[in-house]
């Protein structure tokens, strides 16, 4: 059945959800992440909740006037406007008072939610509004969906890709440097709306999917797992939209292919899943990264207290760092030093005493900075460098490596 669900062979209206998660898991990813550079994740989450009255709202209003509460292009338009407010009003009380930002994104969370979540209740009084399903858009629903709703997320993920795609480079320098974007005649102020704009219009897509408390999870989790990958913004973007496309066609796949397995939370886990493989195997932000790093970090130490005993006359206890010392061929099991040994060991030795010279001398302050006890000198000084030094010290000069 996954395979089915996952070539897109479960029936049309499993393609439909599958394609559409597949474009919004996309368009999320790439706007999401100007908003974690810029470091504003929880103006998502104010976004999606002030999105409820706003459906609410707008049902009531086409039921009021005939029409069908239902109706997702309505429903659509009444949360966008809803979340604009609210963002909107993050905006002002940010600006205007002494609240912080985070303060702001609390209080409008809150209370959009609460009245969302009144509304919820008159119209489960409301003879039409007892079958009208509402609260699928809390965790998203798409069980119902139909052609022209796959339209509508499709065409509104598409548009905000586009306008992302657009609008990147301005962006993009505004959430790294908005000192220098303002003295660069940019307006940061206009930028950040945008930014949150983009970002509300994938909240108001992803809404029949994912839902209003988890398309938050859509927006944040691929930048951060991204950003394990990559130092660029221009590949953290890319990546991000590739690990959302691949969470919102993979989650629908294994919803469409399970029973009674909600489609939104098994995308957000289907994401989280990719955030940790990142999280433990990326190549330098990684924890198996970072863990083998510090082994080597080890072994070198070991390594060069070894090359200096063995160059001092001075036993070996440590038993990792003998053990180290036979496996690169420069100590006999007894510990006494083979001749590669006595070689490895002279240089080291020697360098000590160049470092000593660096150090106290004040021509070399900017290469005395860089010693760590590990570092090859030679790669820090020229060779004209080195033999001067060795003058000094005396003894033979341009010991070899």
């Amino acid at each position: 059945m996954l395979w089915e669900a996952l070539f897109l062979q479960l029936g049309y209206n499993a393609t439909l959800v599958t394609l559409g998660a597949c474009f919004l898991g996309v368009a999320a990813g790439v706007t999401g992440t100007f908003l974690f550079l810029r470091k504003r994740a929880l103006v998502s989450d104010a976004i999606s909740h002030a999105t409820l009255p706003g459906v609410a709202l707008a049902f009531i209003v086409m039921v009021t006037f005939g029409g069908d509460g239902r109706h997702l292009i309505g429903l659509l338009l009444g949360s966008a406007a809803s979340a604009g407010i609210g963002l909107l009003c993050v905006s002002w009380l940010t600006r205007y008072t002494r609240l912080a930002e985070d303060a702001a994104i609390g209080a409008v969370l809150s209370v959009f939610f609460g009245f969302g979540i009144v509304l919820l209740t008159i119209i489960q009084s409301m003879s039409a509004g007892r079958q009208a399903g509402l609260e699928g858009f809390l965790l998203g629903s798409t069980a119902g969906m139909l052609w022209s709703d796959a339209i509508v997320i499709l065409i509104g993920g598409l548009a905000t890709l586009a306008l992302v795609l657009a609008f990147r480079r301005p962006m993009s320098l505004v959430a790294f440097d908005p000192e220098f974007a303002a003295a660069n005649g940019m307006n940061v102020a206009r930028i950040d709306l945008l930014i949150m704009g983009l970002a509300m219009a994938v909240t108001v897509v992803g809404l029949k999917i994912v839902g209003l408390i988890l398309i938050v999870a859509m927006l944040i989790i691929p930048p951060v797992t991204a950003r394990f990958w990559t130092d660029r913004t221009d590949h953290v973007s890319l990546i991000s939209g590739i690990v959302g496309g691949v969470s919102g066609y993979v989650g629908a796949g294994l919803s469409a292919s399970a029973p009674n397995v909600p489609t939104g939370p098994i995308i957000v886990l289907v994401s989280f899943a990719l955030f940790c493989v990142a999280l433990f195997f990326a190549p330098n932000r990684g924890v198996l990264a970072a863990v083998l790093r510090h082994f080597r970090f080890q072994h070198r130490v070991h390594m060069r207290q070894g090359l200096l005993a063995l160059a001092q006359g001075q036993p070996i206890y440590e038993k990792l760092t003998l053990r180290l010392l036979q496996r690169a061929g420069l100590a006999r099991p007894d510990g006494v030093a083979t001749e590669a040994g006595r070689a490895r060991a002279a240089k080291a030795l020697r360098d000590e005493k160049r470092w000593e010279v660096v150090r106290a001398d004040q021509a070399f302050e900017g290469a005395a900075a860089l010693y760590d006890g590990l570092r090859e000198i030679e790669t820090v000084l020229t060779q004209d460098q080195i033999t001067e030094i060795d003058h000094r010290i005396g003894g033979p000069a341009g010991v070899p490596t």
